[in-house]
């Protein structure tokens, strides 16, 4: 039931966020609206994730994780399927944040979950949950646009994602109702320590990770295929390079869970995810079209720091209620990084009349990203750290 759980929740976390963007044209003919306006549909994944997800842990110790991810699941159907059919833009953006808010308390709280129930699955709990996330994502990105052209309906082409999430919703419901039930029979928590999160410098350091690696994938989702067509690849070139970036993803999201149970550090990897992120930028500034599918490969596998990012906060923490904590204080910095730099990329686009500034900056970013990846590759327990 862990697993089932875990594949239902994870692979409904994302389509409703990804699957915007392919038919932003559709929704804005639609509503009859601005493309300014259905724009802020862009950038709304990242700031929802980032405020929403401040909150989830405050609501799990008012009403229990397992409540407060079905609360969410709730949140997410609900708005992916009622703003599917709202002729008003208003209502439809609305209806969009409630839905991203419940995909928020979920991209929080379940990794606290799993931690509480991940005894006996150590590595295969979390392993599903990454792998999850990214098939959803990628799910959302294939099918919308296609199922939107076969029918004719962008409305549909949404909406089933609101479908898609409540499948998941009966499931989770069941496990609250049996957690309630079995409520006075659990016995006293775990002990956990008293301070603050941020006096953790291995939760600082996977905040920084998780925002830098956060923002660099919403950057190359929404622009690298236009850096690609406007280097000279056909749209649909453009297109396949972006796949392989996401298709490389699954990959590190089955590996890394594996990797650092079994590592003992995680230091390399750090550095090495770094330096393809580096080498991928270079390559598409110095020779976007002579091996467009390395640079992608590359910036992919960089990519896998995501995975990473969430597979650590289980893996650096003894118990679920500060996993709880630090998902909630690593995952709202890193979307807020995430919402705040493709809109950032866009306004250098547009100052500097080319790509070549951007790709510089987002080169650099390779630094910080190796420095805060080496701190909280250590070994170490946050739960530690907290405490001293």
């Amino acid at each position: 039931m862990a697993v089932l759980a875990v594949v239902l929740v994870s692979i409904n976390l994302r389509p409703g966020a990804s699957s915007v963007g392919p038919v932003l044209e559709e929704i804005r003919i639609g509503l009859g609206t601005s493309s300014g306006v259905v724009g802020i549909l862009t950038g709304l994944p990242g700031l929802c994730f980032g405020l929403a997800g401040l909150t989830a842990v405050a609501l799990a110790r008012r009403v229990g994780t397992t409540t407060g991810i079905a609360l969410g699941l709730l949140l997410a159907s609900a708005g992916l399927l009622l703003r599917a059919v709202t002729d008003s833009t208003l209502l439809f953006m609305a209806l969009s944040a409630i839905a991203l808010a419940g995909m928020a308390v979920g991209n929080v709280l379940v990794p606290a979950w799993i931690k509480a129930h991940a005894q006996t699955n150590a590595v295969l709990l979390p392993t599903l949950y990454g792998t999850g996330l990214i098939v959803g994502g990628t799910l959302g990105s294939a099918f919308t646009a296609p199922v939107a052209s076969i029918s004719g309906n962008w409305r549909l082409a949404l909406g089933m994602w609101g479908v898609m999430a409540c499948l998941a919703l009966p499931v989770w419901l069941w496990l609250a109702g049996r957690e309630r039930a079995d409520a006075p029979a659990s016995g006293q928590p775990a002990p956990e320590p008293t301070g603050r999160i941020t006096s953790s410098p291995t939760a600082v350091a996977m905040a920084a990770l998780f925002g830098v690696q956060s923002m660099h994938a919403y950057v190359q989702f929404g622009w690298m295929p236009q850096i690609y067509r406007d280097a000279g690849l056909s749209a649909s070139a453009a297109g396949a390079m972006q796949a392989l970036l996401s298709g490389i993803g699954i990959v590190g999201a089955l590996l890394m869970p594996t990797v650092i149970a079994r590592a003992a550090g995680l230091g390399r990897w750090m550095i090495a995810f770094g330096m393809l992120l580096a080498g991928g930028y270079l390559g598409l500034l110095l020779a976007p079209t002579t091996l467009p599918w390395l640079w992608a490969l590359f910036l992919g596998i960089a990519g896998w720091a995501f995975p990473t990012s969430i597979a650590l906060l289980t893996a650096r923490t003894r118990t679920a209620g500060v996993t709880a904590q630090l998902s909630g204080f690593v995952q709202p910095v890193g979307y807020a990084l995430a919402a705040i730099g493709p809109f950032l990329v866009g306004l250098l686009h547009d100052a500097t009349g080319d790509w070549d500034a951007v790709l510089v900056l987002l080169m650099l970013t390779a630094i910080p990203f190796i420095i805060a990846g080496l701190r909280a590759a250590k070994p170490v327990w946050v739960d530690d750290e907290m405490a001293t």
